[in-house]
């Protein structure tokens, strides 16, 4: 155990060597969160629990990646399973599809298609969008399958005028969804939730297999997730959570800050860890921030404090316009690098507002600066990889009617518009998907035959497609590309530099196919090729060693750090946005947002404000936002502001922030009655936890376990995790079987000297 604790806090080495029962890590920003949870992991494996039996969720790819790095180093060899929720959820729902309604090569549409299956459920039910948007619709619905509430559920609540449209297009898109046996994000969480909440046998099974479940970012779990993670955490309560209250920053998407807050009501024996030293920020930074957060009522107290040298002052600059703003702090960084021995990977820009970049790209370009932006044009949102991936979906999942409709005439096959609005009537009347109606064009009336003939050339190409759906993803990928001729289609419709940008971008979507059949040699397949497309996540397309100046939102910068941040239009309805004002709860949030976006900063940083700024292209005068008078005036510089005394004397709290709370509506009720639902489970009877045993075991010895094995048997092995029995060979003594295992290795035992474990 000294190895793995030395350098750390008593605070760090408490929850370290924390084994059984329930856990709360309330880490503050820099504090070494993921340092503690690895070595934690890597105790729990060296007091002998198996690997299999250990789950750590994270919120990013790229959160879990370096998670599995530091576990490799220290417990080398040892197959924990660790994901975001989305992934997890996606594995579940893999195996147990057929109890929700789908089948196994279900697909996973993106937040671009999942809007583009709302038109259409909107025009299938025949409402009007006068007054809202698809976007609007999807939101709403979003929000509701985060909440638990089901389709069938919202269709019999009162709801407000905004959420009328939803309630009615909600029902729709779910039949829409389950005909193309197709899930969306958030359906990946709520089908999972229903599913262990409905099937108690299930529950009980899943608990005794995950026994020890780790989760990040807690605070950012919204009640589908925390559900779930408490279904998994009743017969055996060994939850170990790692958040912090003042880091909630996505309430907007169903986030729910009470699931922390409440976590040791929730687990009355709860082992409670304060991780309250700051390793990254110097304690000028520090002290701004923690005054900062100070103005929040529901949080979990914290000290904040760091051992770093004290670091220069935060600056806090007015400009005359956003312009200047630009112009200054692209120059400042340019001066910096020239003459500070500084790199371009050492800066970063947060924006409340996407938007807000336009000037500063300007700056950058000015400067001669190169520059990243996350949460840009992500490269899977890509027409050209959306057109690859969407015939990619469909040949996985031929009810993929979303997929069908973007490359049914791409590249262009003489198939109008009209064709598709014929074949989707066709397909919404007899309730099939548009692909089978497609096979039968021929016999639409409404088609004309020459029409028909290219419909039918289109099939007929895509069942050749399907043909080489076997194949390694590389192999499928180029022929793809190579049978509907994508690029003699992009050289025609682009210009030169265009033209160039996308066939590099192709050319990087063959090369993530090559990357995906070396990672998996032997158990590749196309539908994990495309979850682990879909769920990349924006921040996951950062590059860290990218030697570029990063511009990303606020929201974005969750997890990172940098030497130096400037954090612009720190202003009256930017941050606060003037859409967080209904409530003092949405006020909280949006200064946690400030708090999360000073404490990214690592040695200096800067916040600023204009005095006109144009947004949308209009110009308008602006205030500096009231939280900027919450800041202690000691551990700043103003630079070209107004008078301090004239400043940092108005009344940070104006009469405008004084409007009621709006929690008591029929769906905040809802959610509590369904969280107090959620925390009254119960362990399930010892008979409901089924009884596994390895082959040692087993009356009767060896025989009897082999009259359980069969290809396809899900089993788990101590060392190695889970796995599925590929092939058994031999009998009696010599009964050989092939398991495949999740991480992808393959393994063949001796039946009678295996220790495994029969799943199902």
């Amino acid at each position: 155990m000294d190895d793995l604790l030395q350098g750390l806090t008593e605070p760090q080495c408490e929850a370290v060597n924390h084994i059984d029962g329930p856990l709360l890590m309330l880490a503050g920003p820099g504090s070494g969160k993921t340092r503690v949870v690895t070595h934690r992991i890597a105790n729990l494996l060296r007091q002998g629990i198996p690997a299999w039996q250990i789950v750590a969720l994270t919120f990013t790819n790229k959160a879990a990646d370096e998670m599995r790095m530091r576990v490799e180093a220290l417990a080398p060899g040892q197959p924990v399973w660790m994901g975001t929720f989305h992934r997890f959820c996606a594995r579940l729902l893999r195996r147990y599809a057929p109890m929700v309604g789908l089948s196994e090569n279900y697909s996973i549409l993106d937040a671009a298609d999942s809007r583009m299956a709302i038109k259409r459920a909107c025009e299938v039910a025949e409402v009007s969008l006068s007054h809202t948007s698809p976007d609007a619709v999807a939101a709403v619905i979003s929000r509701a399958k985060n909440r638990l509430i089901t389709a069938e559920m919202m269709a019999t609540m009162p709801v407000k005028y905004n959420e009328q449209v939803a309630a009615q297009v909600y029902p729709v898109y779910h039949q829409l969804m389950m005909t193309a046996n197709a899930v969306d994000f958030d359906d990946l969480l709520l089908h999972v939730a229903v599913l262990l909440r409905e099937n108690g046998e299930l529950r009980a099974d899943l608990d005794s297999r995950y026994r020890y479940i780790l989760v990040d970012e807690y605070q950012d779990t919204n009640l589908a997730q925390y559900a779930i993670v408490r279904a998994l955490s009743i017969d055996y309560p060994n939850l170990s959570v790692t958040g912090d209250p003042d880091q909630s920053i996505y309430g907007w998407r169903g986030a729910d800050i009470n699931n922390i807050l409440d976590f040791e009501n929730d687990y009355p024996t709860v082992k409670t860890v304060r991780l309250e030293q700051n390793y990254r920020s110097t304690p000028n930074i520090l002290r701004v921030a923690d005054q900062l957060i100070r103005g929040n009522r529901r949080r979990k107290h914290k000290k904040l404090f760091t051992a770093n040298p004290e670091g220069e002052p935060v600056i806090l600059k007015s400009y005359r316009d956003s312009k200047a703003e630009g112009d200054d702090i692209a120059e400042r960084i340019a001066h910096a690098i020239l003459e500070e021995n500084c790199h371009p990977k050492d800066f970063a820009i947060f924006v409340r507002m996407n938007s807000l970049t336009r000037t500063l790209e300007h700056a950058l370009r000015r400067c001669n600066l190169p520059y990243q932006i996350v949460n840009g044009t992500e490269f899977y949102q890509r027409k050209e990889i959306k057109d690859l991936l969407a015939y990619l979906h469909l040949i996985n999942n031929p009810n993929h009617d979303v997929a069908l409709e973007r490359v049914i005439n791409v590249p262009p096959r003489g198939i109008g518009a009209t064709t598709v609005q014929r074949l989707r009537q066709v397909a919404n009347r007899e309730q099939i998907p548009i692909l089978d109606a497609a096979r039968k064009a021929g016999l639409i009336e409404s088609i004309p035959k020459r029409s028909a003939v290219k419909v039918a050339s289109f099939v007929a190409m895509y069942d050749a497609l399907c043909v080489k759906a076997t194949a390694t993803i590389e192999d499928l990928v180029l022929y793809l590309i190579e049978e509907t001729d994508y690029r003699e289609y992009l050289e025609r419709t682009g210009d030169d530099d265009q033209d160039n940008d996308r066939s590099a971008n192709v050319d990087e979507f063959v090369t993530a196919a090559v990357e995906y059949d070396r990672q998996h040699p032997e158990d590749g397949s196309l539908e994990e090729f495309l979850e682990q497309v879909a769920l990349v996540s924006s921040t996951d397309q950062w590059e860290e060693n990218n030697d570029r100046v990063t511009l990303m939102t606020l929201h974005a910068s969750k997890g990172l750090e940098f030497p130096r941040v400037y954090i612009i239009g720190v202003e009256d309805d930017l941050l606060p946005h003037a859409r967080s004002k209904d409530s003092e709860e949405q006020i909280e949030e949006e200064r946690r947002l400030l708090f999360v976006g000073i404490t990214r900063a690592r040695e200096r940083l800067q916040l600023s404000y204009c005095q006109n700024r144009s947004i949308h292209g209009q110009g308008r005068p602006v205030v500096p936002s009231p939280f900027l008078m919450e800041l202690p005036r000691e551990d700043m510089r103003q630079v070209d502001a107004a008078p301090e005394s004239d400043f940092f004397d108005e009344d940070p709290y104006p009469d405008s922030w004084d409007i009621p709370n709006d929690e008591d509506d029929e769906i905040c009720q809802l959610v509590e009655e369904e969280r107090a639902a959620i925390r009254r489970s119960k362990p399930a009877p010892p008979i409901a936890i089924p009884q596994i045993k390895t082959a040692s075991q087993m009356t009767g010895g060896p025989s009897s376990l082999v009259g359980q094995l069969k290809t396809g048997t899900t089993v788990a092995h101590p060392r190695h995790g889970e796995g599925t029995v590929v092939s058994i060979s031999g009998r009696g003594p010599k009964c050989t079987a092939t398991i495949l295992f999740d991480d992808g290795q393959t393994k063949s035992f001796r039946v009678a000297f295996a220790d495994l474990r029969v799943i199902r």
